[in-house]
């Protein structure tokens, strides 16, 4: 398998995790399809993401385009779910994927609500070779998938410019995490496609620390997300033994 403008390499490129992905294109909007995992969460992760950047950059969170002026790379970015939130927020957004089907339909989607996204079916290594950096750089859902997660985030953490955050969300490696994100999530409860996770792909707080440090990058902040089945919904939290983000800043 190819890229847009070059091969695709073992830091960012699982090709049984693309396909699986790809093959998803066409749910990836719909609320009650196999997808909807992602669009329960997107209110708990928009509010994060949207606070922190905020924080981060001095912004009034409650301001209609409180991202205006800043540019946002999203990683992974599949059928653009985070793209187009961001976008209304004022982000100039570029999402990047290597999924043909998935950017095709994120650029469809995009056009039809007249966003302006530059959506790309590219990898990391093209952006840092053509020497693009962002002041915001959004890796979510993805470091879980990638084949070595330290070599991944190094080519991630390059494209962040000086003073810029990234942001990152995943899953813990814990038996916890393995009983409720693919015993219960796929195959008890039927949340996620059986095979979307592998738990030994799981990075621990720590272990994801550790490969941003290696990559120049210093951890900022460290967030759990939970599922309250009595509230059927997701908040924020302490507890980090399943889903968490864990936000980064390079020094200015």
């Amino acid at each position: 398998m190819r890229g847009l403008n070059g091969p695709m390499t073992a830091s960012t490129l699982d090709p049984v995790e693309i396909d699986r992905f790809r093959r998803l294109a066409d749910d990836w909007w719909d609320p009650r399809g196999r997808m909807r995992p992602l669009h329960e969460i997107a209110p708990v992760r928009l509010g994060f993401i949207r606070e922190s950047v905020c924080r981060h950059f001095g912004r009034e969170p409650k301001a209609m385009c409180a991202l205006e002026g800043l540019s946002a790379l999203d990683i992974g970015c599949a059928a653009g779910l985070v793209c187009e939130p961001l976008a209304r927020m004022g982000a100039r957004v570029t999402g990047i994927d290597p999924g043909v089907e998935l950017i095709a339909a994120a650029r469809t989607h995009a056009d039809a609500g007249g966003l302006a996204i530059d959506y790309r079916c590219a990898l990391t290594e093209e952006l840092m070779a053509a020497g693009e950096t962002f002041d915001l750089v959004l890796c979510l859902e993805v470091v879980e998938h990638v084949p070595d997660p330290r070599l991944f985030l190094a080519s991630c953490g390059k494209l962040l410019a000086p003073g810029g955050l990234m942001i990152i969300s995943t899953i813990n490696r814990t038996f916890k995490s393995y009983a409720l994100a693919i015993v219960g999530a796929e195959y008890v409860l039927g949340w996620l496609p059986r095979g979307t996770h592998q738990w030994d792909r799981f990075v621990t707080p720590a272990e994801l620390a550790d490969d941003l440090a290696a990559g120049g990058l210093r951890e900022a902040e460290r967030r759990g997300m939970v599922y309250n089945p009595l509230r059927t919904g997701w908040s924020l939290a302490t507890d980090c033994d399943v889903n968490y983000f864990m936000t980064a800043t390079r020094k200015a």
